[in-house]
C-alpha cells in the first residue's frame, strides 16, 4: 500500500478504504503517501484527457484504474496578465483559470478523485453541502460514475446557474432553510450515521485532487516557483490542499523554494483572516454575508489544516470588501479572461497587500481563479447595469437600447472607444 490516512488531530491511521470521511475523534484525515518515484520531467509525456490523473502517483496511487471517473478535468490555462499586474501593483502576474474545468470550477479536480475513491470503496449514494460549485461538480461526476447524488444548498442564497447544473445532471437537490454552515453540519450528522458518503472538502481525497492546481501551475512555470500564490478562501479546502502540494513538491525536490500563500476572504465572511490577525489563536465563526457567494462561509471546516499551510509557507490571510472584489472582477472580465465574483478575491487581495506595502512591488504572483464567469451571471448583469454597489470603482458596460436605424447606431457609437 503506497498511501494511508492520518488524522490531523489524533494521528490515528487508517487504510485508503476507510468508509468514514473523518476520524472517530472528529478530526479530519489527510492522505499520506509513500515517497514517489514520479519524475516531473516525465509528466510532459503524459498529456492526456485528465490533468489530475497525470499526477496519479502523488494523488491516489492505490486506486484501481478501473474505478476512475473522469470528465477531462485539469490542464487549465495560465494567463499572463501584464495590465492586471500594473493595476495590482506587482511586477509579474499570471492567472490560473480553474473556471475552464468541465463544470466550470476547480471543484472538478477534487471531485474526480473523491468520487473515484468512493466508487472503489463501494459507496453508491454521495452527498455534499454546497454554495453551488461543489453541487454542480458532484452531480456531474456522480452521473458519469453511475452513482446517486444528494445536494444540500442554502435556500435563496445559491446561484441559479449552479443549481441548474446540479439538476441537469440528476442530483436530488434539497434547499435548506439556513446557510452553508448549517447545511454542512446537517450533512455531517447524517454521514456519521452511515446514510450518505460525504464528499465536501473534509473528504481527504478531495484535497489530493485540488492540490494538482498548484502542481500544474508549478509545471507551467518550469518548476520555478513564483513568490506568491493567491486564492479565494471560503471553507479553506484549497488552503489546505495548496499547502500540502507545496510541502510535498519541495520535499521531493521538484521546487527549490516554497512560495508564500495568500488566502483572501470577503470582509463579510472572514473568520480565517480575523484569526490570522490574532495569531491563529482560535477560530471564531461568523454569520457570513457577501456577494461572493462561493466563499460565503462562516465556519470553515478545514481551519486547522489551513493554519498549518499558512504557517509552513509564511503565508498571509487578508479580507477585502465586496466593492474591491467586484472591481477586480470587472478588470479581469475586461481583460478577456472572466471569472465569477469569488474568484476575483485573489486579485483584490494582491492589490490590497501591495498597497499596504506587505507585498513587494517586484513580486511574481500567480492568482487562482476558481470559477467561470457564467457561474453567477446575475451579479455580473447587476454590476454593469449600475444596480450593484454603484459607488464602487471599476469598469461598467451597460447595454443601450436603440432604434433600428443607421442614425441611431451612429449616434450610439459617437464618442465611444476602447476606453468607453
Amino acid at each position: 500500500m503506497a498511501s494511508r490516512l492520518v488524522c490531523a488531530s489524533c494521528a490515528r491511521t487508517a487504510a485508503p478504504g476507510e468508509p468514514r470521511a473523518t476520524c472517530a475523534c472528529g478530526g479530519l484525515y489527510e492522505v499520506e503517501h509513500a515517497p514517489s518515484a514520479l519524475d516531473p520531467a516525465h509528466l510532459a509525456a503524459r498529456r492526456g484527457p485528465s490533468g489530475v490523473w497525470r499526477f496519479r502517483e502523488v494523488v491516489d496511487p492505490d486506486l484501481d484504474p478501473r474505478a476512475v471517473v473522469t470528465l477531462g478535468e485539469g490542464a487549465t490555462p495560465l494567463h499572463a496578465a501584464a495590465r492586471l499586474a500594473a493595476w495590482a501593483g506587482v511586477a509579474r502576474l499570471e492567472l490560473k483559470h480553474e473556471g475552464r474545468n468541465p463544470t466550470g470550477s476547480f471543484k472538478d479536480r477534487g471531485m474526480t478523485v473523491a468520487v473515484s475513491r468512493a466508487r472503489a470503496n463501494g459507496l453508491r449514494r454521495l452527498a455534499c453541502a454546497s454554495t453551488g460549485n461543489t453541487a454542480a461538480s458532484l452531480a456531474a461526476y456522480a452521473a458519469a460514475g453511475g452513482l446517486e447524488c444528494v445536494v444540500l444548498a442554502p435556500a435563496g442564497a445559491t446561484s441559479h446557474a449552479k443549481l441548474t447544473q446540479a439538476q441537469a445532471h440528476g442530483a436530488r437537490t434539497l434547499l435548506v432553510r439556513g446557510d452553508f454552515d448549517r447545511a454542512l453540519a446537517l450533512l455531517r450528522e447524517e454521514a456519521e450515521a452511515g446514510a450518505l458518503g460525504i464528499v465536501n472538502s473534509i473528504h481527504p481525497y478531495r484535497l489530493e485532487g485540488q492540490k494538482t492546481v498548484v502542481l500544474e501551475l508549478l509545471e507551467d512555470l518550469g518548476w520555478r516557483a513564483p513568490d506568491w500564490i493567491a486564492f479565494p478562501a471560503g471553507n479553506l479546502g484549497n488552503a489546505a490542499a495548496f499547502g500540502k502540494a507545496l510541502r510535498e513538491a519541495h520535499a521531493a525536490g521538484w521546487i527549490a523554494r516554497v512560495p508564500r500563500l495568500l488566502a483572501v476572504q470577503a470582509a463579510g465572511a472572514a473568520p480565517f483572516a480575523a484569526a490570522f490577525e490574532r495569531g491563529f489563536d482560535v477560530l471564531r465563526p461568523v454569520r457570513a454575508e457577501t456577494l461572493a457567494t462561493a466563499i460565503r462561509i462562516g465556519a470553515p471546516a478545514s481551519y486547522a489544516r489551513a493554519v498549518r499551510a499558512l504557517r509552513e509557507t509564511h503565508g498571509v490571510a487578508v479580507a477585502v470588501s465586496d466593492g474591491e472584489i467586484l472591481e477586480a472582477k470587472a478588470r479581469i472580465d475586461a481583460a478577456g479572461i472572466g471569472c465569477e465574483p469569488a474568484s476575483a478575491a485573489s486579485l483584490a487581495g494582491v492589490r490590497a497587500l501591495a498597497a499596504r506595502g506587505e507585498l513587494a512591488r517586484d513580486a511574481h504572483v500567480v492568482c487562482v481563479l476558481t470559477g467561470h464567469l457564467l457561474k453567477d451571471p446575475d451579479t455580473t448583469a447587476a454590476w454593469h447595469a449600475g444596480e450593484l454597489l454603484p459607488a464602487a470603482a471599476g469598469p461598467r458596460h451597460p447595454p443601450t437600447t436603440i432604434e433600428a436605424t443607421g442614425a441611431a447606431l451612429r449616434g450610439a457609437l459617437e464618442g465611444w472607444g476602447a476606453g468607453g
